[in-house]
């Protein structure tokens, strides 16, 4: 056995003591998302530090606990709070999680993300369903030696947020009025914004939304073919010739703002998924 397969069974052994149940459902809460484990049905949860090979999270508005319990009829395992790149975490460490999920039974992963808006037709406090996105983080979670167990070395990205979950949402959002996008997501390092040339730059590579995480889990889900839905909610404007200083606490009141609509979306998608 693997030293990665090794370090996953005593992770999972830890959570197998409380429960022997399988959860279908994935969610991984980004940026000041954390609001939906409010409507979940919680068995029990864990703090990060209690799960041995779990980095701990380092932002501040990330709680790091991990949930396990029901949301609208469908067992599920929550990240609240997820890890990022530019925190000093390996692609490894960052989607670890990703793997226990799977091992736990996960066939669906949801990922919410707050991120910055490039495409003119976008405001502040928009939802974005993602359906494409676009590694500028300069590593992949896959660099390394291949785990067969958990997929191919080289899985197909043609798909990696699933149709059927995109068409499934832009219903839902219809149904309740809810104005929604759909576009691309740009990934970048961080933890710096960009710069008005960065911004020009990333808009011209096809990107409509640009944030810090997300596309690591998308791989590593795909790699394991797990369905992938993707939903970011634009926190600020990132137009270059009327770019404004942002400052967190900006960011974290537009997610506080969008997060029922969201939520909403992403509750309905898991009940009749």
């Amino acid at each position: 056995m693997s030293e990665l397969l090794k370090k996953i069974d005593k992770t999972l052994a830890v959570i197998r003591a409380k429960s022997n149940k399988d959860y279908s459902v994935g969610i991984v809460l980004g940026t000041g998302l954390g609001g939906l484990v409010n409507d979940v049905e919680i068995e029990f949860e864990i703090n990060y530090s209690d799960l041995p090979n779990f980095v701990q999270s380092t932002v501040e508005s990330h709680k790091g606990k991990l949930i396990l319990g029901s949301l609208n009829g469908k067992d599920v395992v929550i990240m609240q709070g997820r890890f990022h790149f530019y925190e000093g975490y390996t692609m490894q460490e960052i989607t670890y999680p990703i793997r226990l999920m799977k091992k736990l039974g996960v066939d669906t992963l949801f990922i919410s993300n707050a991120c910055g808006g490039l495409n003119p037709l976008y405001r502040r406090g928009d939802l974005m369903i993602m359906n494409d996105h676009i590694n500028l983080l300069g590593d992949n979670p896959l660099i390394g030696k291949n785990e067969d167990e958990f997929g191919p070395r080289f899985p197909d990205m043609s798909e990696p947020y699933n149709n059927s979950l995109i068409a499934l949402a832009e219903k839902i959002a219809l149904e309740n009025q809810i104005k929604v996008h759909q576009g691309s997501y740009a990934a970048v390092s961080g933890p710096n914004l960009e710069t008005k040339a960065e911004y020009r730059f990333l808009r011209t590579i096809g990107a409509d939304v640009v944030g810090m995480s997300t596309v690591p889990e998308c791989i590593v889900a795909n790699q394991m073919s797990m369905k992938v839905f993707g939903m970011s909610i634009i926190t600020d404007e990132c137009f270059p010739d009327s770019l404004k200083a942002v400052v967190l606490d900006e960011i974290l009141e537009a997610a506080r703002i969008a997060e029922p609509n969201m939520t909403k979306i992403i509750k309905e998608v898991i009940g009749r998924v």
